[in-house]
């Protein structure tokens, strides 16, 4: 081999050991810093939701009992049944009652007859007390012509006193009698109202939501100690509402009118639209053996369903989301972006931050907090997030206003089009303000593209 060729060959590999140490460094300067992604901030429709869980529940629901203690000797529905108003459900026992309806019967047929006789015996009286005053208009004539004796006279008038008064004590029996022909026929109609409460019918359309009684077993009723025998309970489910548990924390929120959205465990798959009707004042009472300590605090909140669903059932599990808030085209930030860190303020309130380290210094990863700071300076811990300056990044306060599903509402702080930094999860931990970062492959690729 020439010598110069040599020479070519000795020139040539010493460049490419210049050029690959000038790449290697040039590849390990590049990728110094931490790798971050960051999301360019834009204006979003945010919509707050509150999210509960409960149960379906119809708006009306009616417990029958029985107001009179027998066996139900028919019994015509099952649980499940959907039932309309006046539709027959049992039969109790009917026959004691019906022998109360027969003896109040009876005992007014009685007492009318009785009437009748009171009133030929008034007749009676009237024509008696007409027959005594002619007599004693007798009397007193043939006594002005002295033709007849004082007894006489004094005997026709008692015989008038006597008359009037058996009169008057015949008008009085019967009013009497009248009287207790009313007492009669109130009695009457008392057992033909037990007897008609023996036989019980529904009083709305509904579905039978529980059974508590079989045929051939007595009911018993309530007394004023102790409660009656739930026998059915029906619920109209017409009108439905989500009976949900709504957080302390997101009570406040809460508004009558709300638009809220529900889904039932039982259908898959489908969505319902309602509105909040009712917000309860007092907490939901905990029970079991939880203690008040331990126990979460909740308030009822209803929620009444824009329509009916034939498949329904009370008692249905189910979860709402209840639309709180809404803001159209709101500066967002990702809620994986938010941080929060201790920063220094001086005396008018505007942050002091660190002098810039030499980026060949090695930092520690979380600086060492001084324990005083100078005169007039605080310290206080404050919500923000890292906004990506060039290569470094820089912790801006911001203030937050509704949250949405993915996004807190920026009421002030940052602007469109700040590039915040949004993860990795690890390295938004660790930021602190000031880090040299860098943009993680994928990033760095649609900023290319």
């Amino acid at each position: 081999m020439k010598r110069s060729t040599k020479r070519w060959l000795g020139a040539a590999v010493v460049l490419a050991i210049v050029a690959g140490l000038a790449y290697a460094n040039f590849a390990f300067r590049k990728k110094t810093g931490k790798e971050v992604t960051v999301e360019a901030i834009q204006a979003r429709d945010l919509v707050q939701i509150v999210s509960a869980s409960g149960k379906i529940q119809a708006k009306r629901t009616v417990n029958i009992s029985a107001d009179n203690m027998g066996r139900v000797t028919q019994l015509s529905v099952e649980e499940g049944d959907r039932v309309k108003r006046g539709q027959f459900l049992m039969q109790i026992d009917p026959r004691n009652l019906a022998s109360a309806v027969q003896s109040g019967e009876a005992g007014q047929q009685a007492a009318r007859s009785q009437l009748e006789q009171q009133r030929l015996s008034i007749v009676t009286a009237r024509e008696t007390l007409s027959l005594a005053r002619e007599e004693l208009k007798r009397q007193e004539e043939l006594w002005a012509q002295q033709l007849t004796t004082k007894q006489a006279l004094d005997q026709a008038r008692n015989a008038v006193t006597v008359r009037e008064a058996e009169l008057r004590q015949r008008e009085q029996d019967i009013k009497t009698q009248d009287q207790r022909i009313r007492q009669e026929g109130a009695a009457l109609n008392q057992a033909q109202y037990n007897l008609s409460r023996a036989r019980i019918e529904s009083p709305i359309d509904g579905i039978v939501s529980r059974r508590n009684i079989e045929e051939g077993e007595t009911v018993v009723i309530g007394t004023m100690n102790n409660a009656g025998t739930v026998l059915l309970t029906i619920a109209d489910m017409s009108i439905i509402e989500a009976e949900v548990e709504v957080d302390e924390t997101d009570i406040p929120s809460v508004r009558l009118g709300q638009v809220a959205k529900v889904t039932i465990d039982a259908l898959p798959g489908k969505e319902y639209t309602g509105k909040v009707t009712e917000i309860g004042n007092s907490p939901i009472q905990a029970t079991g053996a939880a203690s008040a300590g331990q126990a979460a605090t909740n308030f009822k909140v209803t929620v009444q369903l824009d329509q009916t669903i034939d498949e329904v059932r009370p008692g249905f599990t189910c979860s709402a989301e209840i639309e709180t808030a809404t803001r159209s085209k709101a500066v967002a930030v990702p809620i994986q972006a938010m941080a929060v860190r201790d920063l220094v303020y001086d005396k008018a309130g505007a942050i002091v931050r660190p002098p810039k380290q030499d980026a060949k210094a090695k930092k520690s990863p979380t600086p060492a907090t001084p324990t005083e700071l100078p005169e007039g300076q605080t310290r206080k811990e404050t919500e923000g997030v890292f906004v990506m300056r060039d290569k470094n990044t820089e912790f801006i306060p911001v203030r937050t206003g509704i949250a949405g599903e993915r996004y807190f509402e920026v009421l002030s702080g940052i602007k469109i089009g700040d590039k915040v930094i949004t993860g990795p999860f690890n390295s938004v931990r660790d930021l602190q303000d000031g880090d040299e970062v860098r943009l993680a492959e994928s990033d760095a690729a649609k900023k290319k593209s």
